[in-house]
């Protein structure tokens, strides 16, 4: 047999190969198994639902105006994210619970940021004083309402947290905010590590593009927290009235 055949043979095969491939990613399978995405996770016994408590907290992750300003680098588009957690917000108040907040602020240059300001230089649109640092259009915290301010992806790394959802009393936290691919999931994340029932908000979170937000949130609901919609949310927090 000639090497041109050859050649001709392998090439052939690779191009077969990859429309196999291809026509797996289309129809939902992994390639080299024999069962969709969902089944497979099913199969292993992910997305398992947790016993959502009855005190609940809201959290509001870093709604900052660097995610609304299409002049922002970090500008994701994600209005209806907020709008979301606003009425989410809302329905909490309204039942006399606790809402956090956080925000992100850098001393000048990032002195205080660390390896997180490194890998993601726009982060300097939070160094302090920075317009867009600010909160976004309809969102006014509240007197009552706690400000937790931050320098890394984590709403509880470096901050206190932890302590006070223990002090108040919370066991379940429910988790809204920007970005689902970057601080909602470390937040979530360590609302589980800490012992709080984590509960994220698929509505009220948002990222730069739909791809990173579901894969995300299928992920954590997989692993880590129980993830529903706002309707959902909302229903949790009427019941426990």
């Amino acid at each position: 047999m000639s090497g041109f055949l050859l050649f001709c043979i392998h090439v052939s095969v690779l191009i077969l190969i990859s429309a196999v491939k291809m026509s797996n990613r289309k129809t939902g399978r992994l390639v080299g198994m024999s069962e969709k995405l969902d089944e497979n996770y099913a199969r292993a016994g992910y997305h398992h639902k947790i016993t959502r408590g009855k005190s609940p907290a809201l959290l509001m992750v870093d709604f900052a105006q660097a995610y609304f300003d299409q002049n922002s680098p970090l500008y994701a588009g994600v209005d209806d994210a907020l709008a979301s957690a606003l009425r989410v917000r809302e329905t909490v108040r309204k039942a006399g619970l606790p809402v956090f907040l956080t925000r992100v602020e850098y001393a000048k240059g990032g002195s205080n940021g660390g390896r997180f300001y490194e890998k993601v230089p726009a982060l300097s649109v939070f160094d302090v004083g920075s317009p867009l640092g600010d909160w976004p259009e309809g969102l006014v915290p509240e007197d009552d309402e706690l400000i937790i301010t931050k320098q890394y992806p984590s709403a509880f790394f470096g901050t206190t947290l932890a302590a006070t959802l223990t002090a108040r009393g919370i066991d379940t936290l429910l988790i809204t905010g920007l970005t689902t691919s970057g601080c909602v999931r470390a937040s979530c994340l360590n609302t589980l590590c800490y012992g709080f029932v984590p509960v994220v908000v698929s509505d009220a979170c948002g990222d730069r593009d739909h791809r990173p937000h579901e894969a995300n949130l299928f992920d954590m609901s997989a692993k880590y927290a129980d993830v529903i919609g706002e309707a959902e949310a909302i229903s949790y927090i009427d019941q426990l009235e």
